[in-house]
């Protein structure tokens, strides 16, 4: 298993105000600078990153730049993340618009994985038939990914109808999706992320990797997450993709939390990782 981080500590996980009007053009965007980053991450020790869909698309009308910084720091574009609402009808063509921009972005930046959230919880409840459309908009996110060489994951995540271990299944039992496990946000909605990753272990594709006490969420080892049952978990179904480390609402220095990480990482994998963009 490969390292990496997600660039979201550098400022949070801000949204485009034109997609209030505009849902086509609603990424997720990290406010904070890029370059930075990625150097903190490559000088953590780590071998790849992750950036959201609206930080990507800002390297879409120089590509040099963003080719540079990587070639720079010795890092892997391992993922990109976007999401969406997913269970309004009219609005689906737009959202599947930037999904498919996403997807597309990513394939030219050489990513791996397309990592997907949402599912949007109405106002007047959760009908259960929103389940079904949410299940049949990931398989055609699914289908778009594969389209573009990629691999998609779905990532349950607070505030969407996908929060609950019985949430988790709901959705499984309706679409093909794979599975992006987040630790934190996972035994945040009442789960165990171990036993999730075991019970879904043939769609476990990516991993994201946050610990969390009293609701805040921390670099690793510094909460109540059960890493070692996590990593057992992992080693039993075979699992030999990446570790991405996404910590976001954090409110400490980025960089000291992802050398937080990594260390606490080197010692429960056993060994250290190799530097940035070695093997």
């Amino acid at each position: 298993m490969r390292l990496g981080y997600h660039t979201i500590t550098w400022g949070g996980v801000t949204g485009d105000p034109t997609g209030v009007t505009s849902v086509k053009d609603l990424v997720y965007r990290v406010p904070g600078s890029m370059p930075r980053a990625l150097r903190d991450i490559a000088a953590a020790g780590y071998q790849g990153v992750e950036l959201f869909d609206g930080n990507l698309a800002d390297f879409a009308a120089e590509p040099g730049r963003l080719r540079d910084l990587l070639a720079e720091t010795g890092l892997e574009l391992v993922s990109v993340y976007t999401g969406a609402n997913f269970v309004y009808s009219e609005l689906l063509p737009d959202e599947l618009h930037r999904v498919r921009r996403a997807a597309e972005l990513a394939a030219e930046f050489g990513a791996e994985h397309l990592v997907v959230g949402g599912g949007a919880r109405r106002a007047v409840g959760t009908p259960d038939s929103d389940y079904d459309r949410l299940g049949e908009a990931l398989d055609t996110v699914a289908g778009l990914a594969e389209d573009h060489g990629l691999s998609a994951c779905y990532h349950p995540h607070l505030t969407t109808i996908v929060e609950s271990p019985d949430e988790v299944h709901r959705l499984f039992d309706r679409s093909r999706i794979g599975f992006c496990p987040d630790t934190a946000h996972l035994k945040a909605g009442g789960g165990d992320p171990a036993g999730l990753i075991r019970a879904h272990r043939d769609r476990v594709r990516h991993v994201h990797l946050k610990d969390m006490r009293d609701g805040r969420f921390l670099p690793l080892g510094q909460g109540d997450v059960d890493f070692d049952d996590v990593f057992a978990a992992l080693r039993e179904i075979g699992y030999d993709g990446w570790l991405l480390v996404e910590l976001d609402h954090y409110d400490g220095d980025p960089a000291e939390a992802a050398r937080l990480s990594k260390s606490f990482l080197d010692e429960r994998t056993g060994r250290p990782d190799a530097p940035a963009g070695k093997k």
